[in-house]
């Protein structure tokens, strides 16, 4: 055998250990977090996140058919309005409740550094010292919409491991809150009352998309602003055209603070959640939301995909320089780079 033929065969083998390693450390965290081993489960979602790729595929193709018997909800709503807060007591009493509670809470990203504070668990600290409930942060990174891009498979692996309710704390009111609305089952925006004119810095598309409004802090001396704020949204949601589901968003207000209103919008998730079973509306989201995860997949690949051929890396470097120069309009550098495509 020549020695080029004896390199050949000392690779694939290297691979084919390698992947053999691969695959038995994907079995064992995806058996283990599957009887609800928690370090099991932040190992698996710490792999999705940064590990190999084919490690985390596999996780995920072990852990699907375990998956997908959860409520998923979405929480929105502007920086301090008081998320993480009504997260801790909401979740609390979900637990009480009898529920196993999956907190995914999404921390901005430094756009300069990078980094991020991914101090949700000092914030929600009820939550975070109860060993029913599992609160993941994660960094949001450049992800537009407030949420990391593998929360998805992130609530998948959570759902594996038994959890029954995941809540989905997003950054906050940004570019793109479908992202949220599309990989979840109830899309709820926080509001704060008495914080100037109570509709005019709401996006209307977030209020369409919202299967119901809670109107946080209505304690002390802002619970008549809590109450008058109720009626105001509740007018502004008739407005709206009717949704094809039928369904029509409430409004709630409720006190963290004082305990006002959490034990309502629970009773809310549930019903919710029954009425779209008894309809079929359920089994309906699911398939929306999975193919909205398979076109969001495959837009992000395709992206890599071209940033990472050497062709393009080299052609854009002389573009970037005509186009920095203003010899070059960014129209036209875009067109001749995805010459090479067609």
């Amino acid at each position: 055998m020549s020695d080029s033929a004896k390199k050949d065969s000392a690779e694939k083998a290297i691979a084919l250990i390698r992947s053999q390693s691969q695959s038995r450390d994907a079995q064992a965290l995806s058996t283990a977090l599957m009887k609800g081993d928690r370090a099991a489960l932040a190992q698996a979602i710490t792999c999705i996140e940064s590990g190999p790729e084919e490690v985390a595929s596999e996780i995920v193709r072990l852990c699907l058919p375990a998956s997908g018997r959860s409520v998923r909800m979405g929480i929105t709503g502007v920086p301090g309005v008081g998320k993480s807060t009504f997260i801790d007591t909401f979740g609390m009493a979900l637990l009480e409740a009898g529920k196993r509670v999956a907190v995914l809470a999404v921390d901005p990203s430094s756009p300069i550094s990078k980094g991020s504070i991914l101090g949700d668990k000092t914030r929600m600290e009820r939550l975070a010292a109860d060993s029913r409930a599992f609160i993941r942060p994660s960094p949001s990174s450049e992800t537009l919409g407030g949420v990391a891009r593998k929360t998805r498979e992130t609530i998948l692996l959570c759902e594996a491991a038994g959890y029954d309710t995941i809540l989905v704390e997003t950054v906050g009111v940004g570019q793109s809150e479908t992202a949220v609305h599309a990989m979840t089952d109830f899309f709820v925006l926080l509001m704060l009352a008495g914080a100037g004119d109570q509709l005019q810095g709401i996006k209307r598309g977030i209020m369409e998309m919202c299967d119901a409004m809670i109107i946080t802090k209505a304690d002390g001396g802002n619970t008549a602003n809590a109450t008058r704020a109720k009626a105001e949204y509740a007018s502004a949601l008739h407005l709206f055209p009717a949704r094809e589901d039928g369904w029509f968003p409430p409004v709630l207000t409720t006190s963290a603070l004082e305990q006002k209103g959490i034990d309502e919008a629970v009773q809310l998730l549930a019903s919710y959640t029954a009425w779209m079973q008894e309809r079929g509306l359920m089994v309906l989201r699911r398939k929306k939301q999975n193919l909205a995860w398979l076109h969001e997949e495959l837009r992000a690949r395709i992206v890599e995909s071209f940033y990472e051929n050497p062709e393009i890396k080299a052609k854009l470097v002389a573009l970037e320089s005509g186009v920095g120069d203003g010899t070059i309009s960014p129209f036209e550098a875009a067109s001749d780079l995805l010459k090479g495509l067609q």
